[in-house]
Parts: structure tokens; C-alpha cells; sequence
């Protein structure tokens, strides 16, 4: 992908966006999301940039490399915060809390649902291996610390929970589903839920957490807010609209 300017446009800026490839990544976010990524072409997401296609080609050499960019988008993230948060001397059930709770928040923030490109038949193949790894390095952070927040939970008793460790990401990745239902209407919008709260505190339930949940809670925000003496100053912030 290139960064540099291109060509000149032929209107004004008719997408958000800082850069020209931030206004091209936000439409085809809308057009693979609406209308289907075979559905799609270059031509259509130069369009509603209002660039040439031959400018859109300056900064992507194909759409498969835009859908790269935008897949990179929902795990990235959540990638660097896991690699943070494992760093930090925090109960392992505050520290997935916390996870869950960025993940989600980072995969309902953003202004098209990206997580539902997921489902795309092209991302079996091999040019997207790269973002199946980042996918599965992803999975492996909840499953490390969901085991850990598992002997916190049973008291080191963890034969007697088999299997449990790859719910919460499960979880999780529930929330992209659910973006979806209520997008298409399928179901009513909810009213003051905070969803990545409810779907954090699912991810301890389903490991066996059966008490109240509100110091866990704050413990999670705390580490968050980067309040907790600026040990999580690193954490990237939740992707935002573009």
C-alpha cells in the first residue's frame, strides 16, 4: 500500500478519512460490507471516493490488498493489547476481562462491520494466510490467559473444566454476529447496554466466575484508562470511525 498523494482527485473529499487510502479503505469497508467483496470493484470504490481508478491503484495494486488492510484492522489492535496486558501484574481474570472488553469495543466501534468479512470463502486462500496467522496469535492470547484465569477460578482445579479456554474468544467474536443482526434489523437495537462490559463479563462466567462482577469490572477499567500507575500507557487505542 502506498501512503503517497496520487493523482489529483476529481471532487472534493466525499469520504472520512485523513488520507487518501483511509477514504478508499472506508468505502470498500462499506461496499464488502453491503453489497459483498465479489460483488465489488475497484472501479466502484474509486467512485465513491471520487478518484480515478487509476489513482486507487496507486495506493492499493488490488482489492484483495484492500481487503488485507481491512482485516489487519480487526485483529491488529486487539493483538498489541493482548501483548500488553500479559506484561502487566494483574489477576489473569482482570487481565482477559480487560481484553474482551477492548476486543469488543474495538470490533463494534468502527463505522462498517468489518469482523463479518470473516465469513469470506477468499480468505481460505493462500494470499490471506498472513491474516489467519494474526487471527490464530490472537486466539492463542485468550486461550494462555483464559488458562490462567481458569486456575485462578477453580483454585488450580482445571481437569474439572476441559475445553473451557477457547470460549472466551468465542465470546467475543459473538459480538460481530450480534453487530450484524441488529444492522440488518433482525433484531431491536439494545437500549444502555454496554455491550463489551456484558460480553467480558460472559467470558468469566463461562470459565466458572460465580461471584459479583463490579470489582472485576473496575479493576478492567483501570487498566484501560491507563490509571494503573501507566503500566497499560502502551495500549493502543480502539480502532475509531475513519
Amino acid at each position: 500500500m502506498s501512503t503517497g498523494p496520487g493523482r489529483p482527485r476529481l471532487t472534493s473529499q466525499r469520504r472520512p478519512g485523513r488520507t487518501t487510502p483511509e477514504e478508499i479503505l472506508d468505502a470498500a469497508g462499506e461496499l464488502f460490507t453491503t453489497k459483498g467483496f465479489a460483488a465489488t470493484s475497484t472501479r466502484e470504490i474509486a467512485d465513491m471516493v471520487g478518484i480515478r481508478q487509476a489513482s486507487l491503484y496507486h495506493h492499493f495494486a488490488n482489492k484483495e490488498e484492500i481487503l488485507v488492510a481491512l482485516l489487519e484492522e480487526t485483529v491488529s489492535p486487539a493483538l498489541a493489547a493482548a501483548r500488553v496486558l500479559e506484561k502487566i501484574d494483574a489477576p489473569a481474570v482482570v487481565r482477559l476481562h480487560a481484553l474482551a472488553t477492548y476486543d469488543v469495543t474495538q470490533l463494534t466501534g468502527t463505522r462498517w462491520n468489518l469482523g463479518a468479512l470473516y465469513l469470506l470463502p477468499e480468505l481460505r486462500t493462500e494470499r490471506f494466510a498472513p491474516f489467519r496467522a494474526q487471527r490464530t496469535l490472537l486466539r492463542s492470547h485468550y486461550q494462555h490467559c483464559a488458562e490462567q484465569a481458569l486456575t485462578e477460578i477453580t483454585a488450580g482445579d482445571t481437569e474439572s473444566a476441559p475445553g473451557l479456554t477457547d470460549l472466551p474468544f468465542r465470546i467475543v467474536e459473538s459480538a460481530i454476529a450480534t453487530r450484524a443482526d441488529v444492522e440488518s434489523g433482525a433484531v431491536p437495537t439494545p437500549e444502555n447496554t454496554d455491550a463489551a462490559a456484558l460480553l467480558a463479563d460472559a467470558c468469566l462466567r463461562a470459565l466458572g466466575w460465580s461471584q459479583p462482577l463490579d470489582e472485576i469490572r473496575a479493576q478492567s477499567r483501570i487498566l484501560l484508562d491507563h490509571t494503573a500507575g501507566g503500566t497499560s500507557r502502551d495500549l493502543p487505542p480502539p480502532a475509531s470511525d475513519l
